[in-house]
């Protein structure tokens, strides 16, 4: 099976570490974020690795040059974008995905079965499958409730509230790509309105592994402390 990781993003968000140094870089310990996650994958024998570079591409290329006894492990391909053409837009440049493949977000911490997700979107008969992940979000004011006269009808003090969210982790069968047109800008989420407009089957894979996406300095944080405390979780090679 193959694998596509996107890692041509600017990392607006995580600034001011990504201002001169692309966001797939940053170091868990002594490795970037992006190794760990192809370690992630050598472990089960996902080995036809195909980076999407955008921003600060050189310095990627350049410091995989550097890691002779990880590229052995594996067969690495680069493709390059000109000009951002979006999180789901730049899957058209890669050539040859003409089987099931993972696709996932460069800048994610995660000890996820890939295996399992594999076998889980096989069984749904699914197009597109999304790993997701349990959030919780609390509103830390008091919520009011008003009708249309603005008189207040109820009143909650620090609600919460639970969602599902894409963990930045995909399964796709090759017919997805029908959806997306060369050089076109096309984010994720307006791809899977797509396939969702055209009847397409798209399926989620609820896990409770450990993740983090590396989006903002705090959740950069919390990614050091995870990694510190339980590094020894994510099998790296």
């Amino acid at each position: 099976m193959r694998a596509v990781i996107l890692a041509g993003g600017k990392g607006q968000r995580l600034r001011p570490f990504t201002v001169n140094f692309p966001k797939p870089l940053v170091p868990l310990g002594d490795r970037p974020v992006l190794e760990i996650l192809i370690q992630r994958l050598i472990r089960f024998g996902i080995t036809d690795i195909t980076l999407t570079l955008g921003h600060l591409a050189e310095l990627v290329r350049a410091y995989f040059q550097h890691r002779k006894g990880l590229v052995d492990q594996i067969t690495l391909r680069y493709v390059e974008e000109e000009e951002p053409t979006g999180t789901a837009g730049s899957l058209a440049l890669v050539p040859g995905l003409e089987e099931t493949f993972l696709a996932m977000n460069g800048d994610l911490l995660t000890n996820l079965d890939f295996k399992r997700l594999v076998e889980f979107h096989r069984e749904q008969g699914a197009m597109l499958t999304i790993a997701t992940h349990t959030r919780r979000v609390k509103i830390d004011l008091g919520v009011v409730e008003l009708d249309g006269n603005n008189r207040i009808t109820h009143y909650i003090e620090k609600p919460e509230a639970t969602y599902q969210v894409s963990m930045g982790v995909y399964v796709y069968e090759p017919g997805v790509l029908r959806y997306i047109e060369r050089g076109k800008y096309l984010d994720f989420p307006d791809l899977v309105l797509r396939l969702l407009k055209s009847g397409e089957r798209v399926s989620a894979y609820p896990t409770d592994c450990l993740w983090l996406d590396i989006g903002r300095p705090d959740d950069y944080a919390k990614a050091q402390e995870l990694f510190t405390e339980k590094g020894e979780a994510f099998d790296l090679v």
